[in-house]
């Protein structure tokens, strides 16, 4: 079994609304039977004020992934100790993309593992590295810039692959194709941003006709997709939507 916890969302979710809080942002715990991996952190503290509230010690991951070098998954780190350095694998370009007072503040205090190929995090979970840009409907950029840091995770389970995102400034159907060649598997699950607002309507209808084509048992977009997208993809697929202190557990077992 495979959990992927929302440490962080914009939304607060049904499952833990009392307690949780939320911020522009994402922040997921992903953990197995034998590893735990924060993936982004959101813009403050809350990411790991969530994970004391829904029971987990951060100070137990064996390593943390970054998606991309954008504030509101990356800012949080600065808000948080860790008892011991941990392992922090993004994207080369990434530290490229903030300021030397924060790219000195990670180098200080993680253990910086570059990556533009794909790096391992455990027997089955791939940090994806620089996403190929191979769809002819997705740019791959952000404000008309190359986004060469926006990456995800992808995890081999007996069901296909579980793709999980930051934002996708990529294209979340790059990440996709790429997450597939990876693992040499179908798409299981997709969970986390997908960056599609109703203003790009036709990127939005290929988007879903790709998910319909390639039919993934699970659909989960999030924080950077606007409410008429998200509409959209409950309509389509039945998307559920979630947020801050909600758990997706997967069969992960071969």
């Amino acid at each position: 079994m495979i959990s992927i916890s929302i440490l962080c969302e914009n939304h607060v979710g049904l499952n833990l609304k009392r307690d949780c809080m939320a911020e522009w942002g994402l922040s997921f715990f992903i953990e197995d039977k034998s590893t735990k991996i924060l993936f982004d952190s959101g813009h403050t503290n809350i990411f790991s004020r969530n994970a004391n509230v829904m029971g987990f010690d951060l100070d137990s991951i064996d390593c943390i992934a970054l998606s991309h070098h954008h504030w509101d998954h990356i800012n949080g780190l600065f808000h948080c100790e860790f008892i011991e350095k941990k392992r922090l694998i993004l994207h080369p370009e990434l530290l490229m993309q903030i300021t030397n007072g924060e790219r000195k503040y990670l180098t200080n205090k993680f253990k910086i593992i570059e990556s533009e190929k794909v790096f391992k995090l455990a027997e089955n979970i791939f940090f994806l590295g620089e996403i190929p840009r191979v769809t002819n409907f997705e740019a791959g950029t952000y404000k008309d810039k190359a986004m060469l840091d926006d990456t995800a995770i992808a995890i081999k389970t007996q069901k296909g692959v579980v793709v999980v995102t930051g934002c996708s400034h990529s294209g979340i159907c790059n990440i996709c194709e790429h997450a597939k060649k990876v693992t040499g598997q179908r798409l299981h699950a997709v969970i986390g941003g997908f960056h599609l607002t109703e203003n790009e309507r036709k990127l939005v209808e290929q988007t879903i006709a790709y998910f319909h084509q390639e039919q993934p048992d699970f659909l989960y977009p999030m924080h950077c997709v606007d409410f008429a997208t998200l509409s959209k993809f409950h309509q389509e697929f039945g998307c559920t939507y979630l947020g801050s202190g909600d758990t997706i557990d997967i069969d992960s077992d071969f």
